[in-house]
């Protein structure tokens, strides 16, 4: 069994395209938008054939995204190195992405680094 995709709403779904493609070499779909309910979408594949769509709709909620909230805290990416995973921290750092942690070895033996990325949602890279 495999995870076949997961799925994101985000408020603007062009620049959450262009965020995953910049920094993740996603690989975006052409699209697909429902002119009845103005639903629009896009799948986004990785290098390794994992899937994320992203989603727009007219009206959405977007509370609060605390660090410690129960539910979906954040997306790891693994980048392959440790050198990966410092050049991408500090260029994302340079764009104006808040760093929350590392990079460093979590106790748990990763090397890893927090961002928060997209519209203010948690990700996690990682080697």
């Amino acid at each position: 069994m495999k995870i076949e995709h997961i799925a994101m709403y985000v408020t603007d779904l062009e620049k959450a395209k262009e965020f995953f493609v910049r920094y993740f070499h996603a690989q975006p779909n052409e699209g697909y938008h429902n002119k009845t309910t103005d639903f629009r979408s896009y799948f986004l594949q990785f290098d390794d054939g994992a899937r994320l769509e992203i989603m727009h709709k007219p009206v959405m909620e977007d509370e609060k995204k605390t660090m410690t909230r129960t539910g979906y805290i954040h997306i790891a990416f693994s980048v392959g190195s440790k050198e990966a995973v410092d050049e991408l921290t500090d260029q994302m750092k340079k764009d104006g992405y808040a760093v929350v942690s590392g990079p460093r070895t979590s106790g748990d033996g990763y090397y890893e680094s927090c961002i928060v990325g997209l519209e203010g949602n948690q990700i996690e890279i990682t080697v």
